[in-house]
């Protein structure tokens, strides 16, 4: 069953009351809607708590999708022997706050790195502290000041972070939106969801992030790796 993933229209939502719908073989507790972002495109998911109807709290660890099509999460309680609550129950999940606004700041942050090296992405991920992207870049010569620079011009223009939705035909007529080499945006459920800081980048992405560059907040870049003949390593973290 679908889980409404309410993180994709609100990243700001904190909490919210949900349905259980499932329970898999190995205990993690199925949802009918959720706050809790689920480990997909380098971001990890959120941690957090469910309280049952009888006032027990049960710490979560992560949430995963069950699913190729990443339609369906799985809430994992931290202790694999905690009790879940039975189907039809009526709970209230909460996510880590403080944990996921630093990985919606990071991952914005990320978004502007990509705008400011304009080169083919061949990996990333996201963290709370620090984060990182590669790039496919023939030749080297980066500047870890001047990408720190451009990075903070970009944050202190304050500007908006939209999200919207095209249709897969759409993404399909418009590659150059796409710029991941390893991982692709998924397609085949009708649409695709298009995240854009005005001015400055559009790409497909699923993530959480911040509404205006401001929240982002101070960022340097803390290292540039060479991780292969054409492949850069460059890696971020709150200031």
């Amino acid at each position: 069953m679908p889980t409404e993933l309410l993180f994709r229209d609100d990243a700001y939502l904190r909490d919210c009351s949900a349905t259980v719908v499932g329970l898999t073989p190995q205990g993690a507790v199925v949802l009918d809607r959720t706050v809790f972002y689920a480990t997909s495109g380098g971001q990890p998911a959120d941690r957090g708590t469910l309280v049952t109807a009888s006032g027990q709290v049960i710490p979560l660890a992560t949430a995963v999708y069950t699913d190729a099509a990443k339609t369906e999460i799985a809430h994992v309680p931290a202790d694999a022997a905690a009790p879940c609550p039975p189907l039809g129950e009526s709970v209230r999940t909460a996510i880590d706050w403080e944990l996921r606004y630093a990985r919606m700041r990071m991952h914005t942050a990320l978004h502007l790195l990509s705008a400011v090296l304009p080169y083919p992405v061949t990996g990333g991920s996201v963290g709370e502290a620090e984060s990182r992207l590669d790039f496919d870049i023939p030749e080297a010569g980066l500047d870890k000041d001047v990408i720190t620079a451009k990075l903070a011009e970009m944050i202190a223009a304050d500007a908006a972070v939209v999200a919207r939705w095209i249709s897969d035909a759409e993404l399909e007529g418009k590659p150059e939106l796409v710029k991941t080499m390893a991982v692709k945006p998924p397609i085949g459920t009708g649409r695709v969801r298009l995240v854009e800081i005005v001015g400055f980048d559009l790409q497909p992405c699923g993530g959480t992030h911040v509404r205006r560059t401001s929240e982002i907040g101070a960022v340097r870049v803390t290292q540039i790796e060479k991780k292969g003949k054409q492949n850069r390593r460059v890696r971020i973290a709150l200031a």
